[in-house]
């Protein structure tokens, strides 16, 4: 019995990819931007060899490592969550997906109108908590759907949990997914319900999102048709839209998501167990939070040794992640097209540094190869000896 845990850091970017002037992202790094603040202490990340890949040349280095790491390099198109972490399963997507700087055309809007029964509100690339700042009020008064987007490709739609219940929310999240297909495929449509009173607007925790299937085959899908388990923590499932995902829980956070990994950790499976902790993402980067960031990577830091100290001696923890968000960086409140770190460690890696890898997919390689699986899409397992 084999179990993989695999932790994607939401948003830890290590530095601006050659690319990255073509989305406007030169001179980022997410986890220098990080290092700034008082609050950044990584003494078990360091010791497995994060200062290590290459072009983190920013950090004093000690020497030695005890894990397997490479820099990641993002073959696909784009710099958002789903694309991201469809690359890390091993799906290369050619072309980003769309998004709507000016708002979304008359068209969709008209049709989620006619569906849904309720009119629409902004239509506008946002944040999430001054939109329900600005709108809320009308949304209160009219019942009209907040319809906002962001840089990311997401149709997001945000309502106060007194005015439209949940379980509407989330059929109206259907609706538009049904919608937002072809041309209008976003990569994500997300529920935004809210609470409180005018002047003191909140976002509640029934977040849910609601991705495009993936298109292709998955290590998730080859996995789960080999019998094995496969369990999503986080947004995982929402991601891959259910599927290849044989078990799933949801979390509130990261504390919570580092917990749900202990309790699997403790539990006998046969397979992987899939991670995403959002917090550095959704809290910290966009909203531009620098010591917010390096206080959340040095909370996972110190939880480190906990979730070491539970491998067994088959298993194998990876930590990597999906793409930058430079919580110093003006310029906008987007994701970061940066390179991104990839650590490995059990009682049977043998520490290497690997390099710069061509593609996310090399993860997902890895990880069938660790189950003597043939992977169905371009990929090389990082447990063959660095060349």
């Amino acid at each position: 019995m084999r179990r993989v845990f695999l932790i994607v850091l939401d948003s830890v970017g290590i530095g601006a990819m050659p690319d990255s002037a073509e989305y406007g992202d030169v001179g980022t790094n997410t986890l220098r931007a990080a290092s700034a603040s008082p609050y950044f202490h990584l003494p078990n990340l360091e010791r497995m060899g994060l200062f290590h890949i290459d072009g983190v040349d920013w950090h004093a280095r000690q020497t030695g490592f005890t894990g397997r790491i490479a820099r990641m390099k993002e073959a696909s198109r784009g710099k958002d969550t789903t694309i991201g972490h469809w690359e890390i399963a091993g799906l290369y997507s050619p072309r980003p997906l769309p998004t709507y700087p000016d708002g979304f055309p008359e068209e969709v809007l008209r049709r989620f109108s006619e569906q849904t029964g309720r009119g629409v509100l902004c239509n506008l690339p946002y944040s999430g908590t001054e939109v329900i700042r600005d709108y809320g009020d009308e949304h209160v008064r009219t019942g009209k759907y907040i319809v906002y987007t962001s840089a990311d490709s997401v149709f997001q739609i945000a309502a106060h949990e007194n005015v439209v219940p949940l379980e509407e929310l989330y059929r109206s999240c259907e609706i538009a997914r049904k919608i937002l297909t072809g041309e209008h495929g976003v990569g994500r449509v997300i529920a935004r319900p809210f609470a409180g009173e005018s002047g003191h607007y909140f976002r509640t925790s029934g977040r849910h999102d609601y991705s495009l299937l993936p298109p292709g085959t998955t290590m998730l899908d080859q996995l789960s048709e080999a019998g094995k388990d496969v369990i999503g923590i986080g947004k995982i499932r929402d991601i891959f839209a259910g599927k290849g995902i044989t078990e799933y829980v949801t979390t509130a956070g990261n504390a919570d998501g580092i917990e749900r990994t202990l309790e699997y950790l403790r539990k006998d499976f046969d397979g992987l167990c899939f991670v995403n902790l959002v917090d550095y993402d959704m809290l910290y980067g966009h909203r531009r939070d620098v010591d917010g960031y390096a206080k959340a990577l040095t909370a996972f830091d110190e939880k480190l040794p906990e979730l070491l100290a539970l491998l067994r001696e088959e298993d194998v923890l990876m930590i990597t992640a999906d793409h930058g968000c430079d919580p110093s960086y003006r310029q906008t409140t987007d994701h970061t097209r940066e390179y991104t770190p990839f650590l490995m460690a059990g009682p049977g890696v043998e520490p290497a540094n690997l390099g710069t890898r061509d593609s996310f997919a090399d993860i997902a390689a890895t990880v069938l190869d660790l189950f003597g699986i043939r992977p169905c899409f371009a990929g090389t397992s990082m447990l063959l000896p660095p060349t």
